[in-house]
């Protein structure tokens, strides 16, 4: 069997691309998920993504890399809770921070085992906050 050669930058790329992919399906699922309100999705998923950090964690195995990541998973639910019910500019940022988070991870390999994960996430964050943002400054409600 021949396999084919990926060139490395292509690959180094790939969970970029695929966050693009997705951060945009995200940020767009409000109009398929029309029984939650966008602000109660949105915080959902902020939370959700927060949490996936647990998982590496405990995958991890180090009892400080578990505290540590269940703490920040914690503190972005409390913004993502209290995003449903206030500014929509709150979600947004949960978004951004989460994304400034992963950059963060992928420089210092705090949670071992992360290779593609923090690339792949900063960029979906990233790609939805920008996204909230122009729909939140042109007047869209999340209610």
């Amino acid at each position: 069997m021949i396999k084919a050669h990926v060139h490395p930058t292509r690959r180094a790329f790939q969970p970029i691309l695929w966050g693009l992919v997705v951060g945009g399906i995200q940020a767009a699922s409000p109009v398929a998920v029309r029984w939650l309100d966008p602000a109660a999705l949105h915080a959902l998923y902020i939370a959700f993504i927060a949490a996936i950090y647990i998982g590496f964690a405990v995958a991890d195995g180090r009892t400080k890399v578990i505290a540590v990541e269940s703490m920040v998973a914690a503190t972005f639910f409390v913004l993502a809770s209290v995003g449903v019910s206030g500014s929509a500019w709150l979600l947004i940022a949960g978004y951004a921070m989460h994304g400034i988070k992963d950059l963060w991870q992928h420089r210092t390999h705090f949670v071992r085992g992360t290779r593609w994960w923090p690339p792949f996430c900063a960029t979906v964050d990233f790609v939805v906050a920008a996204i909230l943002t122009v729909e939140v400054a042109y007047g869209m409600s999340f209610r």
